[in-house]
C-alpha cells in the first residue's frame, strides 16, 4: 500500500485551450467531481479542444508532450509496451484510471498507453506527486485519469472522422448520441478503428519492424436515466481488441521469427448517483474489467516464446461528498476489490482480494488559507493491512500568489513478474528474468552456449526481493503577476528504500543483454518543474515548461566514495584509459533524463475557422547501460542521446464548422534512435471530420 500526506485545494495551469482549474461541486444537479479534484498536488487538465487541435491519435502521443512526463520503452516489457515516467518514477508507480476506475493489463508493471484511443476522451487529468490517500497503491508517482464523454444533450448529434498517413496509419472514428424518454435519459456510442504498419529503428534488423504492426478496434457506450430529481442511474461499457503479427530477421540467411499477439480489454460499470440534499451527494458503483493477452513467438515450427495472460478485476464502492458548512466538507468512501490473474509462465489461478475505506476533510477558514486532513485504510489478503493518514496546507498571502505543500510516504511490494518472469524480446533479442528464476535460467543459457559473459552483479541477485518504502515531499508555488501571464514552480523529492531497479546481469553470444532486478538500499529522485504561459493576444497561447531531475542510488555514491571494487575505477573503453573514480563520475539511475522541456504555440483565428499548433519537446540524454562493468553509470557508458521532437498541426473548418480538414506532422525532423524502439520517425497524417448536429443545446451535465 502507499501512504501519502496531502495538501489543500488542487490547482492547474489555467488556459482556454488545454488546461483549466477544476471547479467545486454543482449542488443544482446530481453531480460529483472526480477524486482527482481533491488530490494533493497540481492537476493538469488537457481538454478535448486541445486534443483536437494537436491531432493526436493515441494516449501515449498526448502524454509525451506534457511537462515532467517521459515516455520510455520498458526493457522488461517487450517491444509493444511504452510506459510513462513522472517525477523520475516509472510506470509501475503511476495509476491509470478511466472515469475514476483503475485500468488493468500491465506488462512488467508497464501500462501500454497506446491501447487507448484519443477519440473516446473528453479530457485528461494528470496528478503529479503522491496521491495514494485517495487512490491506494500504485499512485506514489501520480495519477492519470481519462474522462470519457459525460454530457447530455437535448438533440441528436453524430461525428465521422477519417485520417490516413505515413506507415499506412489509418484512424477511423464514428460516434453519436441522442436523448430519449422526454429528455430524462441519453445514450452515446463511439467506435474506432486504427491500423499501423509499425516501424523499424534498428539498422541490424533486415526484415520486419521493431514496433509491430497492429489493428485496433474499440467501442464505448454509455446510457443514463434520471430516476427523479435526486437520482440518476448510469451504465457504461468499453471494449477493445488489438491484433498484430510481426516477422523479423536479424542478418542475412537467418530464419525469421514470427511474433503474433492478440489483446482484449473489456470493462463496464453501473452507478447510482443520489442527491440526498443540496449539500450531500452519494455515489454507489460496481465496476468490472477484464484484460487478456495471448502471444506466441515462433521460428519455423518451433515455439520460442509463449505468453498467455488473463486478469479480472471487480470493484464495489460507495462514495459520498458532504458540504457540512461553507468552510468544511467531507469526502469518504468504502469498497472492496477482487482480482484474479493467470499466466502460463509463472503463477496460475491466483486471486487477490482487498478492502478499503477513506475519509478526507477539507477546511477553509478564509480566502487565504486552508487545510486538508484524511486517512485511507487498505487491507490485502496477502500483504495485510495498512492505514494511510494525510494532512496538508494551502496559503495565499496575496491574490497573485498561491503556495501549496505535501508530504507522503509509500509502500510497494514486488510484483509476480519481478519475481518469476522469464521473457525474451524476439525483435531485439534481449532477455529479462525474475529474481527467483535468475540463477537457473543463467545456468541453463550458459550450458547451451548462449552466454558470453556473466557480470559480477549477477551474484547479488536474491530471491528475497524486498518491498519498497518511500517518503515524498512536494512544494508548489503559483504566481500570476498579470492576468495574461501565469508562472508555476514546484519542487519534489522522493526518498526511496529498497527501490526495485532493473540491471544487466549477463551478455548473450548475440551481444544482447540479460536483465534482472535488485533492491537499491537507499536512493532518491528529486528536482523541480517550471511552467510559464502567456495569452496576451486573442486566440494565441504560448507556453513553456521545464523539468530538472536527479535520480541516484545513495548506496552507489557511498561505494564510489569508499573506493570499493569494482566501483573504484572508471574506464574509457574506446581508449583503454582507466583511472580512479570519484563521486562526481556517478550519473544516476538508468533511463532518466536530467533535463526535459517543451515550448508550445496554440493559435486559433475564429473568423476564418483556422487553427494551428507548433510544439517542440526536448529530452536530455539518459543512461542506458553500464558498458565498462563498474556497476554504475558514468560518462563512458552507453547513453540515449538527447533529442528534440517537433510537431505541428493545421486545421480549417468549413460548411459552418460542420466539416474540418486537418494536417498533422509529428517528429518533423525524422529523429530515431535504436535505443528507443517506441519512437517512430516522421509521421504525416491528413484527416477530415464531419459533424451531424441537430439542436445541441446543453440541458444538463452529470460528471462522475
Amino acid at each position: 500500500m502507499l501512504l501519502c500526506l496531502v495538501c489543500f485545494q488542487t490547482y492547474a495551469q489555467d488556459s482556454s485551450l488545454h488546461v483549466k482549474t477544476l471547479q467545486g461541486v454543482d449542488v443544482r444537479a446530481v453531480r460529483m467531481e472526480p477524486l482527482t479534484s481533491k488530490a494533493s498536488m497540481p492537476v493538469t487538465v488537457i481538454s478535448k479542444k486541445a486534443l483536437d487541435m494537436m491531432g493526436s491519435r493515441r494516449l501515449d502521443e498526448v502524454l509525451r508532450e506534457q511537462t515532467g512526463l517521459a515516455l520510455v520503452s520498458d526493457i522488461g516489457a517487450g517491444s509493444r509496451a511504452v510506459g510513462v515516467q513522472m517525477q523520475g518514477l516509472g510506470s509501475a508507480y503511476i495509476m491509470v484510471l478511466i472515469d475514476g476506475q483503475p485500468m488493468i493489463g500491465r506488462n512488467s508493471g508497464n501500462f501500454d498507453l497506446s491501447r487507448i484511443t484519443v477519440s473516446e476522451i473528453e479530457r485528461i487529468e494528470i496528478v503529479k506527486g503522491a496521491s495514494s490517500c485517495l487512490f491506494g497503491s500504485e499512485a506514489l508517482g501520480g495519477v492519470i485519469n481519462i474522462i470519457t464523454r459525460q454530457n447530455i444533450t437535448n438533440g441528436r448529434q453524430a461525428m465521422a472522422q477519417v485520417r490516413y498517413g505515413t506507415q499506412n496509419n489509418t484512424d477511423i472514428t464514428l460516434e453519436g448520441e441522442t436523448p430519449f424518454a422526454a429528455g430524462k435519459a441519453d445514450a452515446s456510442l463511439s467506435l474506432n478503428f486504427f491500423h499501423t504498419d509499425g516501424f523499424n529503428v534498428n539498422p541490424y534488423l533486415t526484415q520486419g519492424v521493431t514496433a509491430p504492426p497492429y489493428n485496433s478496434y474499440s467501442m464505448q457506450g454509455r446510457m443514463r436515466y434520471k430516476l427523479g430529481p435526486a437520482h440518476t442511474l448510469s451504465f457504461t461499457g468499453r471494449g477493445a481488441l488489438r491484433t498484430s503479427v510481426n516477422e523479423s530477421v536479424y542478418g542475412t540467411g537467418m530464419a525469421a521469427n514470427k511474433d503474433k499477439m492478440n489483446e482484449s480489454d473489456l470493462n463496464g460499470s453501473v452507478a447510482l448517483l443520489s442527491s440526498i440534499s443540496n449539500n450531500w451527494k452519494l455515489k454507489t458503483q460496481y465496476y468490472l474489467t477484464r484484460y487478456e493477452s495471448n502471444q506466441r513467438v515462433s521460428n519455423g515450427k518451433a515455439t520460442l516464446q509463449r505468453n498467455e495472460f488473463a486478469q479480472y478485476f471487480h470493484r464495489l464502492e460507495v462514495q459520498t461528498v458532504n458540504n457540512i458548512s461553507n468552510t468544511v466538507s467531507v469526502t469518504g468512501g468504502v469498497g472492496g476489490n477482487l482480482e484474479t490473474m493467470a499466466h502460463n509462465e509463472f503463477i496460475n489461478g491466483n486471486a487477490m482480494s482487498a478492502a478499503f475505506a477513506y475519509m478526507q476533510g477539507d477546511w477553509k477558514p478564509g480566502v487565504k488559507a486552508g487545510a486538508r486532513l484524511g486517512f485511507r485504510y487498505d487491507y490485502h489478503n496477502y500483504y495485510g493491512g495498512r492505514i494511510n493518514p494525510g494532512i496538508g496546507f494551502n496559503y495565499s498571502p496575496f491574490s497573485f500568489l498561491d503556495i501549496k505543500a505535501a508530504v507522503g510516504t509509500g509502500y510497494k511490494t514486488p510484483g509476480f513478474k519481478e519475481r518469476f518472469q522469464v521473457f525474451t524480446n524476439p525483435q531485439a533479442g534481449y532477455t529479462v528474468v525474475g529474481v527467483e528464476q535468475a540463477a537457473s535460467v543463467l545456468a541453463s543459457m550458459q550450458a547451451n552456449g548462449q552466454i558470453s559473459e556473466i557480470r559480477p552483479i549477477a551474484k547479488t541477485i536474491s530471491n528475497d526481493l524486498k518491498p519498497e518504502t518511500s517518503v515524498s515531499y512536494n512544494l508548489g508555488i503559483t504566481l500570476t503577476p498579470v492576468k495574461m501571464v501565469k508562472i508555476e514552480v514546484s519542487g519534489f523529492y522522493n526518498d526511496l528504500s529498497n527501490f526495485i531497479n532493473t540491471v544487466q546481469v549477463a551478455t548473450q553470444t548475440n551481444f544482447q543483454p540479460v536483465w534482472s532486478y535488485i533492491n537499491l538500499k537507499k536512493s532518491f529522485t528529486g528536482g523541480m518543474e517550471a511552467n510559464v504561459s502567456w495569452a496576451g493576444i486573442k486566440g494565441l497561447e504560448v507556453s513553456a515548461g521545464y523539468q530538472l531531475l536527479y535520480a541516484k542510488d545513495r548506496g552507489m555514491i557511498d561505494s564510489v566514495k569508499s573506493g570499493r571494487y569494482p566501483y573504484n575505477k572508471v574506464r574509457n573503453n574506446e581508449t583503454g584509459e582507466t583511472r580512479a573514480s570519484k563521486a562526481s563520475d556517478y550519473i544516476g539511475l538508468e533511463n532518466r533524463s536530467r533535463h526535459m522541456g517543451n515550448v508550445r504555440v496554440f493559435y486559433e483565428y475564429a473568423p476564418l475557422g483556422m487553427s494551428a499548433t507548433f510544439r517542440v519537446n526536448y529530452r536530455g540524454k539518459a543512461g542506458y547501460d553500464d558498458a565498462n562493468n563498474n556497476r554504475f553509470l558514468d560518462k563512458y557508458d552507453t547513453f540515449i542521446d538527447g533529442y528534440y521532437l517537433l510537431n505541428a498541426s493545421l486545421e480549417k473548418k468549413l460548411v459552418k464548422d460542420k466539416l474540418s480538414v486537418q494536417l498533422t506532422v509529428d517528429n518533423l525532423m525524422d529523429y530515431t534512435d535504436m535505443l528507443m524502439p517506441a519512437q517512430p520517425g516522421r509521421i504525416v497524417m491528413l484527416g477530415a471530420k464531419w459533424r451531424f448536429t441537430g439542436n445541441t443545446q446543453r440541458i444538463n451535465q452529470i460528471k462522475e
